[in-house]
């Protein structure tokens, strides 16, 4: 527990934190970096360099210091947080390392203003931080080992098969290499995989979604290759999946983990709408509650840039032809004559408004634009806030404008 001095010192900093909260997250990074550049085996340099990681935390050190005295509030943000970190194999030693390059940061940053007092207190309030965070998650290190089939840190799993999907789409199905039962998961939980390409000086980690139900006995990912652009280079891990593992080969995987999972005890109407590779997580969705106990209306909804960029479309298709509770629906940016889209340009509310209702569950992932637009839709039309789920591939950031 922080004292009523520490606390009061703390928020006093919110407004400062608004103004240069990301440019202390960017400092404590190149500091941190520079200091212990072990680290880098952990963290996802792609985000690094897209200014993704840095404003994640920002916002996250933002709202901690806004709610330091009823920190619960944020629990779920805390957990949401925490996945990721035990996927990764984040230990309690590493937490000294960051309080210690942020108060470094923070001094850095704010010069004179950052006084003793100011530092004395975020050192507190870091050091509550950090122990909510260590025991969250080693409770779920203690899940991960304890689930049947499960197991703590990275476990060897061979390429049983590998199938294009599309242009820029391809599918992994991952077996143990030992033998043995691998732990059942959430639709819309995701699975890291550990890879060091030749010719890289660090490991790289990724989490990629569970793109199939749960209950196989192989988890199933479906990645999709970055090719360079003018604003960033081919994504490393993406390209040397596709390029150079083949079936037969090893890779390393850390247990299920996620909180963008679907609610199975629902009975409104289930709507999911995915955008280029964020249908993984949604296909599992998808399958999952056409499985499940309770048979509810569900519309699925894919968008793509064209039909040589649309994954999984025989499969949807195959799936609304034998189950009369679903209808799916495919929107292309672009389509030439023949190419069977339902609706050409981009989702909208008018267009959503003719194949579903209000009253319904949404689950929508995809490049951020997509998730955007179909947030900014579903707020228009009065959907729920309890009602509207999304997910972000990457560190988490914010749909609100």
């Amino acid at each position: 527990m922080l004292d009523s001095k520490t606390i009061e010192i703390i928020k006093s900093t919110v407004p400062v934190l608004e103004v240069h909260g990301q440019t202390i997250t960017k400092t404590f990074y190149q500091t941190m970096f520079k200091n212990h550049p072990e680290l880098l085996n952990v963290f996802n340099h792609a985000n690094q360099r897209q200014g993704k990681q840095p404003t994640a935390l920002a916002n996250a050190v933002y709202a901690a210091a806004a709610h330091i005295d009823r920190l619960e509030e944020i629990l779920p943000v805390v957990r949401g947080i925490a996945q990721k970190h035990r996927a990764l194999g984040i230990q309690p030693e590493q937490y000294p390392i960051v309080g210690e390059n942020l108060l470094a940061a923070i001094k850095t940053v704010l010069g004179d203003a950052a006084t003793e007092e100011i530092l004395d207190a975020w050192a507190k309030a870091y050091g509550v931080i950090a122990d909510v965070f260590i025991s969250v998650e080693a409770e779920m290190y203690r899940e991960a080992e304890q689930k049947e089939g499960g197991w703590r840190g990275f476990r060897r799993f061979i390429v049983d098969r590998k199938i294009k999907e599309s242009d820029v789409i391809t599918s992994f199905y991952l077996k143990p290499e030992d033998g043995q039962a691998i732990a059942s998961y959430e639709p819309g939980q995701y699975i890291t995989v550990r890879v060091k390409p030749e010719g890289q000086e660090f490991t790289h980690l990724r989490h990629y979604s569970l793109s199939t139900a749960p209950g196989k006995p192989y988890y199933r990912i479906s990645v999709k290759r970055e090719d360079a652009a003018e604003d960033r280079p081919a994504g490393i891990v993406s390209t040397y999946l596709h390029t150079q593992i083949e079936e037969g080969d090893v890779l390393e995987l850390s247990a299920p983990a996620g909180d963008f999972t679907l609610n199975p005890s629902s009975n409104l109407p289930l709507v999911l709408l995915s955008g280029g590779v964020g249908l993984t997580p949604m296909v599992s969705m998808l399958e999952a509650a056409l499985q499940g106990e309770i048979k509810r209306d569900i519309v699925y909804v894919h968008a793509a840039r064209n039909a040589k960029h649309h994954a999984m479309k025989e499969h949807i298709a195959e799936l609304a032809r034998t189950n009369d509770n679903l209808r799916a629906y495919t929107v292309y940016e672009t389509s030439e004559a023949g190419e069977g889209c339902d609706k050409t340009g981009y989702i909208d509310l008018p267009w959503l408004k003719t194949i579903t209702t209000a009253d319904s569950d949404f689950y929508f992932c995809g490049p951020v634009p997509f998730m955007k637009t179909v947030r900014r839709a579903l707020k228009e039309w009065g959907v729920p806030e309890e009602r509207i789920h999304f997910e972000f591939f990457g560190p988490a950031g914010t749909l609100d404008e």
